[in-house]
Formats: C-alpha cells, sequence, structure tokens
C-alpha cells in the first residue's frame, strides 16, 4: 500500500510563490503517473499537472502554464509542485494522487487510485 503525504502550503499574497511536495511512502514501484489536483469550495476538484513516472513527461492545466512547474525526485519518492505568481483564484486545497494503472487523460482526476490529504493554499489580493 502506497501513502502519500503532501505538504508546503499556506498564506502568499498574489505574484508569491509556493512550493508544494509529496512523498509516496511504501510500494512505489507501480506507480505509473503521479499529479497534483486542486479543489476550492463548490467547485469540482480538477487536474493542476501530471508527470509520467517512467519518463519524465509533464502535463499542466492551462490556467498554470508557465506558472507551474512540476517534478520529481525517484531518489527521495518525492514530487514537487514550484507554484509562481499565484493568483487569488489559485486558491484551494491542493491534493497530490498517484495512478497505479492505464492512465488516459493525465490531469484527470478519474485515472487516480490513490489520494493525499490535501494541503490548503490561499491567495490573497
Amino acid at each position: 500500500q502506497v501513502q502519500l503525504v503532501e505538504s508546503g502550503g499556506g498564506s502568499v499574497q498574489a505574484g508569491g510563490s509556493l512550493r508544494l511536495s509529496c512523498v509516496a511512502y511504501g510500494y512505489t514501484y507501480n506507480i505509473n503517473f503521479m499529479g497534483w489536483f486542486r479543489q476550492a469550495p463548490g467547485k469540482e476538484r480538477e487536474g493542476v499537472a501530471a508527470i509520467y513516472t517512467g519518463g519524465g513527461s509533464t502535463y499542466y492545466a492551462e490556467s498554470v502554464k508557465g506558472r507551474f512547474t512540476i517534478s520529481e525526485d525517484n531518489a527521495k519518492n518525492t514530487m514537487y509542485l514550484q507554484m509562481n505568481s499565484l493568483k487569488p483564484d489559485d486558491t484551494a486545497m491542493y491534493y497530490c494522487a498517484a495512478a497505479l494503472g492505464t492512465v488516459v487523460a493525465p490531469t484527470s482526476p478519474y485515472d487516480y487510485n490513490l489520494w493525499g490529504q490535501g494541503t490548503q493554499v490561499t491567495v490573497s489580493s
């Protein structure tokens, strides 16, 4: 069983930066994709960014392209999300997720099996 633990959320002003981390504990060798998702109050969970663990290909939502960067450190079983030029619209609970099976749409939450507990990001104007 894999456990995902996020950290790094917080409160920043618009234009600021944060880096989220997600550590995967347990048997991680069958993880195909990892991703970051977010959910604001009253809204559906949406994909932010994803990374293919087998080769490092990355995928981003249009709303974060050029501002957010997803990366991984396989030696540390850790995935990161560097968030720059943050906007109030980025305010949400951010979740780390892992996909064990086939992934059709890397930024779709429906392809992911395992989820972390979430970390809150709040951006003030």
